[in-house]
C-alpha cells in the first residue's frame, strides 16, 4: 500500500477560515456578566458594533453576555428592592 492510498485525516474541530478570529470583547462579555453585570452589558454591545463590522467569529458569545449581563442586573435591582421593602423597615425587628 502506497502513502497516496491513505484517505487525508479530516480535523475534528471545523476551523474559521483564514483572517476570521473570535472578536475578544465577545470572549470578555460572558465571563464579566457574571461579577459586574455593567461591564458585561457593556462588553457584549462593543463586541457586537465590532462584530458587525468587522465579520468576525463570536456573535453567540458577544450576545449571551449581554443578555446574561440584563439577567444578573435585574436580580441584583430586585434583590436590592426586596431588601429595601422586607429588612430595612423603620420598626421591624
Amino acid at each position: 500500500m502506497t502513502d497516496s492510498a491513505v484517505p487525508a485525516a479530516t480535523p475534528i474541530v471545523p476551523t474559521l477560515g483564514p483572517g476570521r478570529s473570535t472578536n475578544v470583547w465577545s470572549i470578555v462579555a460572558p465571563v464579566v456578566a457574571f461579577f459586574i453585570p455593567l461591564a458585561g452589558i457593556m462588553a457584549g454591545a462593543i463586541a457586537l458594533g465590532q462584530i458587525k463590522k468587522t465579520g468576525q467569529a463570536g456573535r453567540g458569545l458577544a450576545l449571551a453576555g449581554f443578555i446574561l449581563g440584563l439577567v444578573v442586573m435585574a436580580i441584583h435591582i430586585g434583590l436590592v428592592i426586596m431588601y429595601f421593602i422586607f429588612i430595612s423597615r423603620p420598626g421591624s425587628a
